[in-house]
């Protein structure tokens, strides 16, 4: 029984080495390409945008509309 419990570690030692090296490399190997897509991607170029948003009237309708579906649909359930 001992000889038993004795394997059953020494198998758990080495599975959960093995683990930790794995994801410690995945990591190292994860950060290096990473680095290395940013040093070698051209900038991306940022869109032009105004500087005051402007609502439209379709998303005020649409809003008003949804609150009124929202409530009728509560009023039925609790009805």
């Amino acid at each position: 029984m001992d000889n038993l419990l004795s394997e059953g570690l020494t198998l758990m030692v080495f599975g959960m080495g093995f683990v930790f090296t794995f994801l410690t490399l995945l990591v190292v190997v994860t950060t290096y390409m990473s680095k290395l897509v940013v040093k070698y991607e051209p900038a991306a170029q940022p869109k032009a945008t105004s500087s005051r948003p402007t609502p439209t009237v379709a998303v005020q309708q649409g809003s008003d509309e949804l609150v009124a579906v929202i409530s009728a649909a509560v009023h039925k359930y609790r009805s």
